[in-house]
């Protein structure tokens, strides 16, 4: 669909949504990065209603492919929503809407906030550091203060035994249905499931809460993004993809996101959320975040060189396994 199609369906839309007279979007830009859903930068005018005046948002919907595992816009529209009155850092959910004949799939409407994403930039930037780290513990654990039951995450399963072993049989799942071998990613599997820590504590995990994932304005999260992953799991599992080496890109040294030390991204977690850190377990839920990578990866290079989807990102994507792989042999090698 082109900008001009998706500007005269959205605008009426909006105009209901909005309760507003009229409504025009002045400027409608494609977000970089959408290899699983697609991002709009709007510059959207209100003649009046609650919205009235000139409001930058974001229109998120799917992209024409997703992978596994990914829950639906109206879905993530309800956890943005449920961690919004939280108190987590995150754009203010506007409107949703599963009518796909609006736009011709679904799709919700958040406030756009200012920073930068992009990880390689991020961890370039000197000024970023400990104080940071600290406040991105702080967010990771409001996040985790939502535990089940939980009425509008009814859609999420309760694991009804060990997450990690959940994790597992899904993983494994999905590397059955690769066209090629990875013995690798076997291995990595068989030692995930005989090392499996007790889930003592499960809560909302956001699944992808890393570097890239957050925008940084001045040098404060003005935003966490990319809740598509969030399942009920172990706490640990959070703090084990954000320190894993694979999202530091390639800052290697700085454990803590590329960013600086884990100790301080730590200390922020245990002040707010009153848990102390299992540092063997967050090194086993760190291999478990670089096999669980490897098989996405393989997954989103599948869809352009065996379905002939024409993504480059996809395609890109993939070059990243045997660097995972090493990963994965070098965190195990000599242990049981």
């Amino acid at each position: 669909m082109t900008p001009e199609e998706i500007q005269s369906r959205l605008e009426p839309w909006l105009v209901e949504a909005a309760n507003a007279d009229t409504v025009s979007i002045i400027n409608m830009e494609k977000l970089s990065g959408g290899a699983i859903q697609e991002n709009w930068a709007l510059s959207v005018a209100f003649s009046s209603g609650p919205m009235a005046g000139m409001q930058k948002l974001v229109l998120r919907t799917d992209a024409p492919s997703s992978i596994l595992a990914s829950m639906s816009r109206a879905q993530e529209f309800v956890l943005l929503k449920l961690a919004f009155d939280a108190g987590v850092t995150v754009p203010e959910p506007l409107w949703s809407c599963t009518d796909v004949d609006v736009l011709g799939r679904s799709f919700f409407v958040m406030r756009r906030v200012p920073g930068v994403a992009e990880g390689h930039k991020l961890v370039k930037d000197p000024s970023l550091g400990g104080d940071l780290l600290m406040r991105l513990g702080k967010e990771l654990a409001r996040i985790h203060t939502i535990v089940p039951p939980s009425e509008p995450l009814s859609f999420l399963s309760v694991p009804a035994d060990v997450t990690a072993m959940r994790d597992i049989e899904q993983y494994r799942t999905w590397l059955d249905e690769l066209s090629a071998p990875h013995p690798v990613l076997e291995w990595g599997l068989s030692w995930l499931e005989r090392n499996a820590p007790r889930s003592d504590e499960i809560v909302l995990t956001h699944r992808d809460f890393r570097t890239g994932n957050f925008m940084v304005d001045a040098g404060e999260i003005s935003g966490i993004l990319d809740w598509e992953f969030a399942a009920w799991g172990d706490p640990m599992a959070d703090i084990g993809w954000f320190c894993a080496r694979c999202w530091r890109f390639g800052v290697i040294a700085k454990e803590a996101g590329g960013i600086g030390d884990r100790a301080d991204f730590y200390r922020g977690y245990e002040s707010q959320s009153g848990r102390t850190i299992d540092g063997e377990a967050v090194y086993y839920w760190e291999v478990m975040a670089h096999v669980r990578w490897a098989i996405i990866a393989i997954q989103q290079g599948d869809r352009f060189i065996n379905h002939g989807e024409e993504n480059l990102e996809a395609a890109l994507t993939a070059h990243v396994v045997p660097e995972l792989e090493l990963e994965v042999m070098r965190m195990t090698g000599g242990k049981s």
